[in-house]
C-alpha cells in the first residue's frame, strides 16, 4: 500500500499518532540495498551518541581510500589495533570483522534477506557475533523499510510511548503494554515507530543507519 494509505490507517486507528503525524514533518521511506554497509554503521553507532557515531564513522571510512567504502576483504586484512585507532572499541572491531566475514560468505544478499519473515531475518542476522535483536530490527525498519516492525525494546520508543500514552510501568510490563497498543497500528508499525522517534525532539537511529 501507499504511504498515504499507511498514514490514513494510523491516524484513524490512534488519536495520539494522528496528532504526531499532523504535527509533521512528513517521514518518507528511504530504503537502500546495501545491508552490509548499514550493518557496519549500526554496530559503530551502538551505545554512543549520534555525534560520536558520526565522527567515528567518518574516521573509519577514511581508512578505505579513495572511495571510502569498507570493502570486506580490505576490512578483514586490518588488525583490531588499526580499527581502534579511529575510536572503535576492541569489541566493536571484532564485530565489524565478523560482519565482513559474513558478507564474504554471501550471507548478506539483499534479495534473499528481503524474502525472509521478521523472525527468520532476526535469526539470520543474530548469527553474526555482536548483532542482536535490536540491530536486526533497525535494519528491517531503516535499511529495508519493512512496514510492520515494532521495536518494543528500543529506549527511544519506550520513552516516547511513556510520554504520549501516559504509561507508568517499566521493564517487561511496559513492553507488554506497548505491544498491546501497537496492535492497532498493524500493518504499519514501522512508520508509527518513526513518528514516535521524531516526537522526541532529538535525532533518532535513522541518521546512523543511512548512507
Amino acid at each position: 500500500m501507499s504511504q498515504t494509505a499507511a498514514l490514513q490507517h494510523l491516524s484513524a486507528a490512534d488519536a495520539v499518532l494522528a496528532a504526531l503525524i499532523a504535527q509533521g514533518p512528513a517521514i518518507a521511506p528511504r530504503a537502500h540495498e546495501d545491508l552490509y554497509l548499514a550493518l557496519l554503521r549500526a554496530i559503530v553507532s551502538q551505545q554512543i551518541s549520534t555525534k560520536a557515531a558520526a565522527a567515528i564513522w567518518g574516521r573509519f571510512t577514511a581508512l578505505f581510500r579513495p572511495e571510502g567504502y569498507p570493502e570486506p576483504r580490505i576490512l578483514l586484512e586490518m588488525s583490531e589495533d588499526d580499527l581502534r585507532q579511529v575510536g572503535l572499541s576492541r569489541q566493536k572491531a571484532g564485530y565489524l570483522h565478523a560482519i565482513a566475514a559474513y558478507n564474504e560468505r554471501g550471507l548478506l544478499d539483499y534479495e534473499h534477506l528481503t524474502s525472509l519473515s521478521e523472525e527468520a531475518f532476526t535469526q539470520h542476522l543474530t548469527a553474526i557475533k555482536g548483532v542482536g535483536r535490536w540491530t536486526a530490527q533497525m535494519l528491517q525498519m531503516f535499511a529495508l523499510d519493512q512496514p510492520d516492525v515494532f521495536a518494543e525494546g528500543d529506549l527511544g520508543i519506550q520513552n516516547a510511548m511513556r510520554r504520549h500514552y501516559g504509561l507508568e510501568t517499566t521493564g517487561r510490563a511496559l513492553q507488554k503494554e506497548m505491544v498491546a497498543l501497537a496492535e492497532a497500528w498493524r500493518p504499519y508499525r514501522t512508520l508509527a515507530c518513526k513518528y514516535l522517534w521524531q516526537s522526541l525532539d532529538q535525532k533518532t537511529e535513522l541518521e546512523p543507519l543511512t548512507v
